[in-house]
Parts: structure tokens; C-alpha cells; sequence
């Protein structure tokens, strides 16, 4: 997903970390720099593009994900609140 200054990007399978844990990642760049900005770790591979939403004055977003431990789950996360 792109916005106005941010790609976001998941990973569709899961690498093993140098502790040997395996992980897939969502990950936040900036546009101008390249640069990461931040990452959240996701329980299974991402397995379809972010989605975003909105609900009273909340940005949400939403990733699919899918593997051994979750069939078919969609996980929404909350990016800001109006406090």
C-alpha cells in the first residue's frame, strides 16, 4: 500500500531469524529516504494486500494472513486514536 509518504509492505512467507524464530513482518518505509519506520511482526506470512479503514475518528489497518496457525485471518491494527 502506498501513501502519501509511507510504502507498506508484508512478507509472504516466513524467514527464520538468526535465534532460528520463525517470523513474517509488515513493514512501514518512507518514501522520500527509503528508510524503515517501523515494523510489526505478524503471526503467519501476509497473503493479500493492506487494506485500510476508518471508524469513529480511528485509522485502522488490515492484513490477511494464512498458514499452520491461522486459516484464512484477517488482523487490524489501530495507527492513531483521537486523544
Amino acid at each position: 500500500m502506498v501513501t502519501r509518504s509511507l510504502l507498506i509492505a508484508g512478507e509472504a512467507q516466513l524467514t527464520t531469524g538468526a535465534d532460528g524464530e520463525r517470523r513474517a513482518f509488515l513493514r512501514a518505509y518512507d518514501k522520500a529516504t527509503g528508510l524503515k519506520v517501523g515494523a510489526l511482526k505478524l503471526p503467519e506470512p501476509q497473503t493479500g494486500p493492506p487494506m485500510t479503514y476508518s471508524m469513529d475518528e480511528v485509522q485502522y489497518l488490515v492484513v490477511a494472513v494464512s498458514g499452520s496457525g491461522y486459516s484464512r485471518a484477517l488482523l487490524a491494527f489501530s495507527l492513531d486514536s483521537p486523544q
